[in-house]
């Protein structure tokens, strides 16, 4: 389990081409890597990966073709930043919300509005997964926590602050770039459970 508050990013050292699977070589902050085993998971932009090896300040992930498909890993290259967050410990502060590191989605980056006031990114969501998204909910953006700003007639908006910026990867995305979703697992439970009793009714 992951909180969405994202600890750091760290460069994609190597990516190597195996039979069914790309091996992903990240070169993580010896910070960010204490206590750190082999077996442990690690969220990657949000992708909640296990760490297959470690070596000095390298940590290696092997990322299954399921996974590729589903996720903007199959198009990082090497010297990309990806944002990083170890698993969730008993008594941590939950700063963001409960992620599972499960991605539901791609988001594509419509718009990028930058400024000395604000930065502001809109992006493209199924229509699929856009009934799990509401204004001021929580939905994780590359594995990071934000809150939604604006819905939009493809997506929504988010609103984001400098230190956002600063700890992750998000500035680093452009217009036609995607990025990961992982909607809040409580709202898609209210949501298919309305939807659902909804349904009976008409039924009966």
């Amino acid at each position: 389990m992951f909180t969405g508050i994202v600890q750091t990013t760290s460069e994609v050292v190597s990516i190597q081409q195996q039979a069914g699977l790309k091996r992903f070589e990240i070169a993580i902050k010896p910070e960010f890597t204490v206590g750190l085993q082999t077996g442990a998971s690690v969220a990657t932009n949000g992708v909640c990966l296990t760490v297959t090896k470690i070596e000095n300040d390298k940590v290696f992930f092997d990322v299954m073709e399921e996974t590729l498909k589903l996720t903007n890993l199959n198009n990082i290259k090497q010297g990309d930043l990806v944002n990083i967050e170890r698993s969730l410990t008993f008594g941590s502060e939950i700063g963001g919300h409960i992620l599972s590191g499960h991605v539901h989605t791609q988001a594509q980056v419509i718009t990028v509005s930058h400024t000395d006031e604000h930065y502001d990114l809109e992006l493209a969501v199924d229509t699929k997964w856009r009934d799990y998204i509401f204004y001021k909910g929580f939905v994780a953006v590359n594995g990071c926590s934000l809150t939604v700003g604006k819905l939009t007639e493809r997506g929504f908006m988010l609103h984001l602050i400098p230190e956002t910026l600063r700890l992750t990867n998000i500035s680093h995305y452009h217009v036609g770039d995607k990025m990961n979703i992982e909607i809040d697992s409580q709202t898609q439970v209210i949501v298919d459970t309305v939807e659902r009793i909804l349904a009976k009714k008409q039924l009966s």
